[in-house]
Parts: structure tokens; sequence; C-alpha cells
């Protein structure tokens, strides 16, 4: 329990802090110009809760600091409120969301926003930005047109579907799909492939919403065609394939491939939907073989679903392609028009696909096939330039040394996958790892690495060219 004499010391603090008007008047006759009174007092209103928190944690019966705490002045108080006051001003003029350095060897980090977009995508973005754009307007024609059409259109060429349609990601193409092909009917899908998305986001729970009812046919490890066939009934309107993109069940294993259930699909009349959720249009080389769209088209599955932030490069966004009769059903339902595309995302989209009309291209010009592929040489180049910017004393400073790493594909994408790359390490003398690495996260731009044996590790992967000249400004300050 509190002490009295405790309480009464802090309750003689609290008269101390000062009212909200008082503080907004004094920003206003500081010059705290461009902010409205309502921002004024709500940071005036945060600095005062900030304080006053701080009071409750230091004034406890405990606290050798209780006394020294009153004799804290009034003016004291009301300046610290005020200057508090004013970072959050300021605070609140930055973007919240803002361009770091991705230094952790993660391709598609998914809480870095996962595939960074093409030249060419960045250029159709601020192109449609700028002004207004035929979104929905046909310029040969004179007339309205469809929203996303050249999209469908290349998509359709890429890989060699009847129709396409794009939606705001790939869990709403799974969900929209399964609703329309199969709503208050029966869904059939191996145990194995009973995947969670990411974000406890669930192929079982996608399918509850969706109003589909689920059956689960195989084992976990385990699942054969006749296992499917066994279960189909005169209430089954879908046989559903889910690539496990972000797990891999090895050893006594066995899965009914594409054109097993194409077959099935066939001669039962049942319809089939395979989910393949990174996207993968190319094959890269050294990377585990990844099932593409063309594929599962050509093995004759009715629609596909996957994303395009992840192996395909672009904006997140949910692709679906396959059968007319399937896809054109889903583009009337009344669910594309919450679902449908902004022009922004459309624009990087359709920039993103047409560097895949040529393959070679592609691999140069989208940022997430050259990271994947970039070889381990020119990687080891790229950290003796950050050292070389760093200059001696900095590198002695902070520990630094080039070693021998290990990245990740990530965003669910070929779990198994290592990428061998190369890293500048970094094991400071004046601070902790910890430290550096906190001080790393609030550098401008920001720098987000990993920790590993008491060492922050800089993994050259995912850093451009330009960043690596930054880099090195930012640890030549931290070693200063």
């Amino acid at each position: 329990m509190t002490s009295p004499n405790a309480r009464n010391i802090q309750s003689s603090l609290f008269r101390l802090l000062p009212s909200v008007d008082e503080i907004v008047t004094r920003l206003k006759n500081d010059g705290a110009n461009g902010s409205s009174d309502a921002a004024l007092a709500d940071a005036v209103r945060k600095a005062i809760g900030v304080n006053r928190q701080l009071l409750l944690e230091q004034m406890n019966q405990e606290s050798p600091n209780a006394e020294e705490n009153a004799s804290l002045s009034e003016q004291t108080l009301r300046d610290i409120v005020l200057n508090e006051a004013k970072q959050i001003l300021t605070s609140n003029k930055q973007l919240g969301l803002k361009k770091v350095i991705n230094a952790t060897g993660i391709v598609l980090h998914t809480n870095l926003g996962r595939a960074p977009l093409s030249e060419a995508a960045r250029v159709a973005l601020d192109e449609v930005a700028q002004g207004y754009s035929n979104l929905e307007f046909d310029l040969n024609l004179g007339q309205r047109g469809k929203r996303g059409s050249d999209v469908e259109s290349l998509l359709c060429q890429l890989t060699g579907a009847e129709a396409a349609l794009v939606v705001n990601n790939n869990a709403a193409a799974v969900m929209f799909a399964i609703h329309t092909m199969a709503h208050s009917a029966e869904v059939i899908v191996s145990r194995g492939e009973l995947v969670e998305i990411g974000g406890s986001f669930r192929i079982p729970d996608i399918m509850r919403q969706s109003g589909a009812k689920l059956v689960e046919v195989g084992t976990t490890n385990k699942t054969r065609i006749f296992d499917y066939r066994n279960a189909i009934t005169q209430d089954t309107a879908l046989l559903l394939k889910a690539h496990t993109s972000n797990y891999r069940i090895v050893g006594f294993t066995e899965e009914v491939s594409r054109d097993e259930l194409s077959d099935l699909s066939r001669e039962t009349n049942v319809p089939t939907l395979e989910d393949l959720g990174s996207g993968s249009l190319l094959q890269i080389d050294g990377l585990p073989h990844e099932p593409t769209a063309i594929e599962s088209i050509q093995a004759g599955i009715d629609v596909v679903t996957f994303s395009g932030d992840k192996l395909l490069g672009g904006p997140q966004a949910g692709i679906v392609v396959g059968k007319a009769l399937w896809v054109e059903k889903m583009k009337k339902h009344p669910l594309m028009r919450i679902l449908r595309l902004d022009k922004l995302t459309l624009a990087a989209l359709e920039a993103t696909l047409r560097s895949y009309l040529d393959p070679d291209a592609a691999h140069n010009q989208i940022p997430t096939l050259q990271m994947l592929s970039t070889k381990q040489e020119k990687l080891k180049k790229q950290a003796e330039s950050l050292m070389n910017l760093m200059g001696e004393h900095a590198c002695s400073v902070l520990g630094a040394k080039v070693e021998e790493t290990t990245g990740m594909v990530g965003g669910g994408a070929m779990p198994l996958a290592k990428l061998d790359s190369y890293a500048v390490t970094l094991s400071p003398k004046i601070f902790s790892a910890k430290s550096l690495e906190t001080k790393l996260r609030n550098a401008t731009p920001p720098v987000v690495a990993r920790i590993h044996e008491d060492k922050v590790i800089l993994d050259l992967r995912c850093i451009r060219e330009e960043e690596i000249n930054q880099l090195g400004a930012i640890l030549n300050e931290f070693a200063k």
C-alpha cells in the first residue's frame, strides 16, 4: 500500500501539472503554427498523461526518489509538458509509413512490405497518381470501359487461362472463389493442405466464411486420389488443392497431383480450385521448383489463385485465372465491387506483368527476382564496399567483419530454401549489439537488421546499391 506521506507527495506533484489551456496558449505564443486548436489540445493532453504516468510509477513508498521528485518546481513540470507537447506535434507531421533499409536477408519480409516494386511499376504509379486516368473509360470507343481489362488480358496471355480477374489479396481471392463455386455445398481438401496463410488466417476459417462445408480427406502426410473419389457425394461442389507455401512435410509422404485431380474432375464433373499462394510465373535458378499458374492451367485446373506481392514481385493483390465459366460468375458477383482493386494497384500490377512478357527482362527489372538470383560473389563485393565506406576507425569501434551468412525467401514462400549470402557483422566495443540494433532502427532512414550470437548481422542481399552509401554514413556516425 502507498503510505500517507507518499500519497501527499503524489497529490502535491499532480497539482503542479499544468492545465491543457495554459500549455496550448504557450504553444501558440511560441509559434506553433500549422496545427489546429484540436491538434494542439490533443498533443498537450498526451504530454500531461505521459508525465502523470511517470509520476505514478516513481511515487511509491519504496521509491528512493520520492522526496527528490517532490522538490520539482511548478515551472519545471510546465516546461517538461510544453517540450513533450512540441515533440508530439513534430511527430504528428511525420509519416508513420516510411522507407526502411532491409538488412535482414529476408527478401519477401512480410513486416517490411514484402516485394519492392520495379522502376516501371513506380513510374506507372506516379503517372496515374498525378492526375486523371482511363480507369473505367474506353479511349477507343469514347465510352465507359471496364476496370482492370488490361491486367486481365495480360494474365490470360501469361498463363494461358481463358479468363482472369484481380482482387485486393490472395486470401480474398480464395474465399471469393470458394464462395462462388461452392456456397452451401461440400469442398473436399487434403488434411495435409489445411494451411494457415499467415496472421492466423486459416483455410478452414476462410472456407467457413465463404459458406462452404469442409470435407477433410487423407492423412496429414499421405493423401491419395481414391481419398477424394470416395468422399464425393451429391453435395460435393468443389475439389480444392492448396500449395503448402510456408511449410513442408518431409519423409513418408504422398500427395495428389493436379493432373490426377483434373482427371477426377472430368470424370465426376466436380470442378477444381488450386491456391498457389506465392504465385511464381518464372523459375529461379538455384532455388527449388515452385509450381506456376501456367502448369496448373495446362493440367486442366478450373480456377487458380495466387498473390501479386510475393514471388510475382508486384503490389499486394489476389489474382484469379482459369475457366471463363467460373471467372465470369465471380466478376458478376456483388462481392466483386467490395474486393476490386484501386487505380494505383492496377497501375503497378500492369507494369509488373508487362515485364514478364520478356522473361529475361523480368529477371533484370523486377527487384524480387534480382535479389533471389544475386550470386554470393557479388554480395561479398558489396559487403567489402560497405567496409571501405566505414573506414578503419568505424570498423574497429563497431567490430565490423565480412562473414558468410544465410538468408530466406520469406513471405511464406519456399520454406526450405536457404539463400547463401554475405554480411557485415558488427560486435561493437562501446555498446551492446542490442543497443546498436535499436540505434539502427531509429536512424534516418531506419535500418532493420537481426542479431545472432550477440552480433548485429547486416545481410547485403536486400540492400540496394544506393542504400550502401546511406548505411555507411549511418555507421560512421555511430562510431564517433
